[in-house]
């Protein structure tokens, strides 16, 4: 569950998120047309968050997950190539289907069956810790092998250089989303206790109509697009690190893949505090850090002579980030969302809570081309302060009406 949570989304996210200069160059993107291609992704997910929600609940988690990741790489083939822009628009909406359509609802209910009726903190906890953990391992061995196969010197080498080396980084991750595909369909066995997986109600309008009723459902939806706000955020710490710090593309791809080890730390602890306790107090918690965050990157005060402040910063910021997505589902059991709609209760959910998967990447690009350099990036985090204190005042009428 681990290993497939985080490997199903290296091609379309992770590669640009720890390599984000690198990826803009050797693919002749503007942050615009990349934040366009995530768009496109988001927009196709939309529609297979809520659909795969309701197949989450007719089928056993493991066949879905192994075809969602046997699919996943197959796209990698294609982006190896550099395809053309308009091919990779084709192959974002791909993406799109195979890594949610498929995947998301089938990974959130097997965690919730795995976790129980008392461990869900720790369930939610050790799977997006687990996730970061992969997530650091791959973004280290992502960036030894960029430099690795990047015969010239990173200042000196040409574009045709970087692409070859960026190959190897492609080509390597498709192979091991495909090799955990291959194990997870003979290996994971994971099955609900409570119903029958194929029960072709499952997926009923009328089970839609009755999580909508939810108050919490609701409520969920705005923590969760607050709070994934703040996760697509991190896509552009290493352009902060190239843009703001004047770090070169191995340093910043580090800050990229270095700052991902804080997660499975921030997500399994908090995973333990919530199940001592309740998981929504620990997400307001995540939020007032957050906000903390992205108040410190808003005021401009962190430039390049500041780099103690930088990682300070960029420490706080992703702990309260990474807290907050280790617990929203987990919160499911406190909202009084049964475990037989939990694959419909997450599909919708999703639908509004992952939103930004649309416009975040556009907004954001838009900040970053059109405002070079510092300003750019403080539009951003200025966002990121309203998303925040969105969440935080959302996670506390949840407590409230939940106690």
């Amino acid at each position: 569950m681990i290993l497939s949570g985080e490997l199903v989304f290296i091609l379309p996210y992770f590669l640009s998120r720890v390599f984000r200069p690198t990826f803009l160059e050797v693919f002749d993107l503007s942050n615009v047309e990349l934040g366009s291609l995530f768009s496109v992704y988001g927009t196709v997910a939309l529609f297979s968050y809520l659909f795969g929600g309701a197949l989450a609940d007719r089928f056993l988690p493991g066949k879905l997950i192994a075809i969602s990741l046997l699919s996943t790489a197959l796209g990698g083939l294609l982006l190896a190539t550099y395809p053309s822009y308009l091919m990779l628009q084709v192959l974002y909406g791909y993406w799109g289907f195979t890594t949610v359509f498929l995947f998301w609802g089938a990974m959130i209910k097997g965690t919730r069956i795995w976790g129980g009726s008392k461990n869900q903190g720790q369930a939610f906890g050790f799977l997006d810790g687990g996730r970061g953990l992969v997530a650091a391992f791959m973004g280290s061995l992502g960036v030894f092998i960029y430099a690795l196969f990047l015969d010239a010197d990173v200042q000196t080498a040409s574009i045709l250089e970087r692409q070859d080396a960026f190959r190897y980084v492609i080509l390597f991750a498709s192979f091991m989303v495909g090799l955990v595909g291959v194990f997870v369909y003979f290996n994971l066995k994971i099955k609900p206790s409570e119903q029958n997986p194929n029960n072709k109600t499952a997926h009923s309008f009328k089970n839609i109509v009755a999580v909508l009723k939810l108050e919490s459902v609701w409520l969920l939806m705005i923590i969760i697009l607050c709070a994934y706000f703040g996760y697509k955020v991190t896509d552009i710490y290493s352009l902060y690190a190239s843009e703001v710090m004047n770090y070169d593309e191995i340093e910043a791809a580090n800050v990229g893949s270095l700052q991902l080890y804080l997660r499975p730390i921030a997500c399994v602890l908090f995973g333990f505090l919530a199940d001592k306790s309740r998981s929504i107090l620990w997400i307001i918690v995540g939020f007032v850090i957050m906000l903390i965050g992205s108040v410190l990157f808003a005021s401009g005060m962190i430039q390049s002579h500041l780099s103690a402040l930088f990682f300070l910063s960029l420490t706080v910021l992703a702990v309260g980030t990474y807290a907050i997505r280790a617990l929203y589902f987990a919160v499911l059991q406190e909202g009084q969302v049964s475990l037989a709609l939990t694959g419909t209760a997450v599909g919708v959910i999703s639908l509004t809570g992952y939103t930004p998967d649309i416009f975040s990447g556009p907004l954001m690009g838009y900040y970053l081309d059109r405002f070079p350099g510092l300003l750019g990036h403080q539009y951003v985090f200025i966002y990121l302060v309203g998303f925040s204190a969105l969440g935080l005042l959302c996670s506390i009428r949840f407590a409230k009406r939940m106690n």
